[in-house]
């Protein structure tokens, strides 16, 4: 692979062009960099190229980046992992985003710990929305309740939803599985015409970012095409 700026480069002509073939606003979606397992100074050279969103997996990891890079004050963090129970306090006072909230739980516990000194921390539904057994996430079914009680907690500020899609499925059924996700969000807009976020759909990755982008992605969670594979993919 070249360098990670050219990576950037690269990437980024990719999210132009799927959004032009889109025929949406120029802006419209994001790229979130997704930097689990890769060093500080990575996210650096990174940030160096314009990058200034990432996404982590692990929190401990995550944290030692955040310190590492502490001299960057810009840059924004998205937890993208399982969420366990005692980490939420570190989660809610550390990220600026959570994509990865399935349960009523965890979703009162980052608000109930969110710090007074922060704005309401942005989360994402995570919605798994192929119905796999070793997925995180919530069926589609169960999304509206979920999202009205969570459009309820104070120190959270509801911005869509996020799902990972069985990669190796034919692209017809990935397209509607992508679909789905945005079906359900435009669903959960005409429900609540008054809230404040419901504005991301966090889907699409290195292989699949057109797609998810013609489907409608707003934000699209890329690693590999950016700082290459990673060594251990498998460790959690």
């Amino acid at each position: 692979m070249g360098s990670i700026a050219d990576n950037m480069g690269v990437v980024t002509r990719r999210i132009q062009k799927a959004t032009m073939a889109a025929n949406r606003p120029a802006d419209s979606v994001r790229l979130l960099a997704v930097s689990k397992r890769k060093p500080p100074e990575d996210l650096r050279a990174a940030a160096a190229a314009g990058q200034k969103a990432f996404g982590e997996n692990y929190l401990q990891e995550a944290v030692e980046k955040m310190d590492a890079l502490a001299d960057l004050p810009d840059l924004e963090w998205h937890f993208i992992g399982p969420i366990q129970s005692n980490k939420t306090r570190d989660i809610a006072a550390r990220f600026d985003w959570v994509h990865s909230v399935d349960r009523l739980k965890i979703a009162r516990r980052l608000s109930d710990q969110r710090p007074d000194s922060l704005p309401p921390l942005n989360i994402c539904l995570q919605v798994n929305v192929d119905n796999e057994d070793t997925k995180s996430g919530v069926a589609l079914a169960d999304i509206p309740a979920l999202a009205d009680a969570v459009l309820e907690l104070p120190g959270l500020n509801l911005r869509g939803l996020m799902a990972i899609p069985d990669p190796d499925q034919p692209e017809a059924s990935l397209r509607q599985s992508f679909r789905a996700l945005a079906d359900m969000l435009g669903r959960l807009r005409q429900a609540h015409p008054d809230a404040k976020g419901l504005d991301t759909l966090s889907m699409g990755m290195s292989g699949d970012l057109e797609i998810a982008i013609a489907e409608g992605a707003t934000l699209v969670r890329v690693g590999t095409a950016l700082f290459g594979a990673r060594e251990n993919p498998q460790q959690t």
